[in-house]
């Protein structure tokens, strides 16, 4: 029965499940896979920890994809993500490696169900993930990724940092995308970040980047970059947009969450009339709202943006006073006090709207489940992966 015996890919799929206790299974696949490419070791950071996780969530998700008989978002996910890994060095020969030790490893792991039905449902489904990820990295013939230097770095917030860069290239991305990010501090780890501009013909590119407690990457990327740093990006990811015969817009930032939707109202500038945008940029303090003033210059000049500086306290904390003021001059909303759901959702239900959410995961995904109680279609709202 292969891909269309459900049992045997139920199995397959609580096999990688994390919460089911997939982590020797994930470890003995990578302890293997070293063991018979030695190459491929190098071409992973030294912690393995967030990669076999990543692994095991992306794995569980397929296989639940695979059991409800639903192909276009798999294919597309594994297609991009072969597209995805060329920038690591990953070759034809490494495609190889990893079928034969996946297929060996999940053959030794369920050994007391190993049976026909269930090998080739094994095989037919490894073979598939495998063979669209590969495909995919040998159609594309551009480069996989696009060198730069770092031009300036502004302290905006006390978390916060504002990196320019120019590129010994452009790079080609729709305003909304994200790509990730490798820097000198940390060889080998890649960091997911947003353009705040459009795509630039010069090769001019901005990050707003967040310094995370525990985040290795993002702590010394606000601590540490320095003009002349050299980055390195990888092909863009992502489909967040704004159809522009799609109506009104609605859309919700919080932090540097604002970065993608800047880039967006940015490129929508180019047009004298567009659908109208209410933006609600959120932060814990006032000052956190280190974007206000080029948000006042954009609005000042086009209507059909409206903004709405939103804070969780009211004051700043003493430390405010050595990072630059965040107050635009008089023209943007009053701000507003209190959570980022909790404001929106004071407006009404935005049900009419296209709805565009950014931040990070639990703040998104806070601000989508009051949006659709309060009666917004699911359907519209548009959010990045929470994991990334």
């Amino acid at each position: 029965m292969g891909l269309d015996d459900r049992d045997a890919l139920a199995t397959l799929r609580a096999a990688f499940d994390p919460e089911a206790g997939s982590g020797e299974l994930i470890h003995r696949f990578y302890t293997r896979w070293f063991a018979v490419d030695g190459e491929v070791r190098d071409l992973f950071p030294p912690d393995l920890s967030r990669q076999r996780t990543v692994f095991a969530e992306a794995m569980t998700w397929l296989f639940g994809e695979l059991i409800a008989q639903r192909a276009d978002e798999p294919v597309a996910f594994l297609a991009q993500l072969g597209r995805d890994h060329r920038k690591y060095g990953v070759t034809q020969r490494h495609y190889d490696s990893m079928q034969d030790a996946l297929l060996t490893t999940l053959r030794s792991h369920l050994i007391d169900r190993w049976d026909d039905r269930l090998a080739d449902a094994t095989h037919q489904a490894v073979t598939l993930i495998v063979g669209i990820m590969r495909g995919a990295a040998d159609a594309e013939k551009g480069p996989p990724f696009v060198d730069g230097s770092v031009v300036e770095h502004i302290r905006a917030t006390r978390d916060v940092s504002v990196i320019r860069l120019q590129l010994d290239e452009p790079l080609h991305f729709h305003a909304g995308q994200y790509v990730t990010v490798q820097v000198p501090q940390w060889p080998r780890r890649w960091r997911f970040l947003s353009p705040s501009i459009p795509a630039d013909r010069s090769g001019a590119i901005e990050f707003h980047v967040r310094s995370v407690a525990g985040g290795m990457v993002s702590t010394a990327i606000v601590g540490e970059t320095k003009p002349g740093d050299r980055w390195r990006l990888s092909n863009p990811l992502g489909a967040m947009h704004v159809d522009r015969g799609g109506g009104d817009v609605l859309m919700v930032a919080g932090g540097t969450g604002l970065a993608p939707l800047r880039s967006i109202i940015m490129n929508l500038t180019q047009w004298g009339q567009n659908p109208r945008v209410h933006l609600f940029f959120g932060a814990r303090y006032p000052c956190d709202l280190y974007d206000l003033k080029t948000l006042w210059q954009v609005a000042s000049t086009n209507p059909w943006l409206s903004v709405t500086p939103v804070s969780e306290y009211s004051t700043n904390p003493p430390w405010a006073a050595d990072y630059p003021d965040v107050e635009p001059p008089r023209g943007l909303h009053v701000r507003q006090v209190g959570t980022l759901p909790e404001v929106v959702t004071r407006y009404g239900s935005w049900s009419d709207r296209q709805i565009l959410v950014c931040g990070g995961p639990a703040m998104v995904a806070a601000t989508t489940a009051a949006l659709v109680a309060k009666g917004a279609d699911p359907r519209r709202i548009q959010h990045d992966p929470l994991a990334s």
